[in-house]
């Protein structure tokens, strides 16, 4: 009998990171869904309850800017499942949207703190976690808005989009996955960007389904075999 995988997905009640846990829970893997509100958090188990009652999702109360919190749900998850085979840190924050003449140094306190120190705090304090499968993968949510490649080819519409804290933070976050896919060999360690997807985190303006979006996500997850260090649904993007 095959053994389930099990992942941790952060930022889960709702959008990117909670579509990627119900297609990795409708795979059969056991899936931690990580939520910063334990209310929301009900709500989004009680909704994979309904389309997957014979799901293995658990709810654990996870603020990825809190070393208290993390620390708290590492040793649950510790306690009930022994090991995790991907830690998925999807949670994120875009900030407030204003141009870059309007940004003020204290809208990036906020950003970074989410989007940047709180997968570097989740990923330091699962590893030994992760180091107890077979082959553990982190999975790094960043974004198409995080590539100079991508954000300076007049062909995509990120080029037309202009900020400076949520830009950076991704493109921090892409140079922090480098080098931990450089300094941890026992890990395998991917950047993903899911696109330009219709959620609340855009207002749902976005041109693809949260489906869709979750893709590379979901294939960071399960693929054999990685495509590349940083990728999206179509394939390896540029840094």
């Amino acid at each position: 009998m095959t053994t389930a995988k099990i992942a941790l997905v952060t930022g889960a009640n709702k959008g990117l990171g909670f579509e990627t846990t119900r297609q990795l829970a409708g795979l059969g893997w056991t899936v931690w869904l990580g939520a910063r509100d334990a209310g929301r958090g009900r709500l989004a188990l009680a909704r994979l309850g309904e389309s997957l009652p014979d799901a293995d999702v658990r709810l654990v109360a996870l603020d990825v800017t809190s070393d208290e919190s993390v620390t708290a749900a590492s040793g649950r998850i510790a306690e009930e499942s022994g090991r995790l085979d991907v830690v998925v840190n999807n949670a994120g924050t875009a900030g407030r949207f204003v141009g870059p003449e309007e940004t003020a140094p204290a809208d990036f306190l906020p950003v970074f703190g989410v989007n940047l120190l709180g997968p570097m705090r989740v990923t330091n304090a699962f590893l030994p976690l992760l180091r107890k499968a077979e082959t553990p993968r982190v999975v790094m949510v960043s974004s198409g808005m995080g590539s100079f490649g991508i954000t300076t080819d007049p062909a995509r519409i990120e080029s037309t989009l202009h900020g400076l804290h949520y830009p950076s933070s991704k493109a921090a976050l892409n140079m922090v996955t480098s080098q931990y896919a450089k300094a941890l060999p026992d890990v395998e360690v991917c950047a993903v960007d899911p696109g330009y997807t219709a959620t609340d985190f855009n207002g749902h303006s976005g041109t693809q389904t949260v489906a869709e979006g979750a893709e590379a996500i979901v294939r960071a997850c399960t693929a054999e075999q990685l495509p590349g260090a940083f990728f999206d649904r179509h394939g390896v993007v540029p840094w």
